[in-house]
């Protein structure tokens, strides 16, 4: 998938990736991924459907979906550097990721979000439907009694 508007591109080929850049925006920008590592961006990366936005050949924003490709889909790591914010940018960037999984028959798709509810509305998404279904767990943390 390869789609533009005005100065802007949005692709979905994992191989223009600018890797360097999206380490640095999750490592070092992103309050969700702080710290994260360049072999973890990699192999996040590598097990996931990815999208680039460009402006004239650089990088300016990413986004990752972790999903089986049949019935589930987890939308993470939206990103769009701060100098191209507010165009809409992220919008567009969301609203195609999502189309891209309806090309599949995916049923669900799901995100977290401490700060960007309006741009994630603004795509189609809502609050869960029955939250009282959902339960998380942080498996670096030993809480299950057996």
């Amino acid at each position: 998938m390869e789609e533009r508007r005005g100065p802007f591109m949005l692709t979905d080929d994992a191989s223009r990736m600018d890797v360097p850049a999206i380490h640095r925006w999750l490592a070092e920008e992103a309050y969700w991924s702080l710290g994260r590592s360049l072999d973890e961006v990699e192999a996040s990366m590598r097990q996931s459907l990815v999208f680039g936005l460009f402006a004239d050949g650089k990088q300016v924003g990413f986004g990752r979906v972790i999903t089986d490709g049949v019935t589930f889909a987890y939308l993470c790591d939206v990103f769009v550097e701060p100098g191209s914010r507010s165009q809409g940018l992220g919008t567009w960037m969301v609203t195609r990721m999502v189309a891209k999984l309806r090309e599949s028959n995916i049923k669900q798709v799901l995100l977290a979000t401490r700060d960007a509810h309006q741009l994630y509305i603004r795509a189609g998404f809502h609050t869960l439907t029955r939250p009282e279904r959902w339960l998380e767990i942080d498996p670096t943390k030993n809480s299950a009694v057996l």
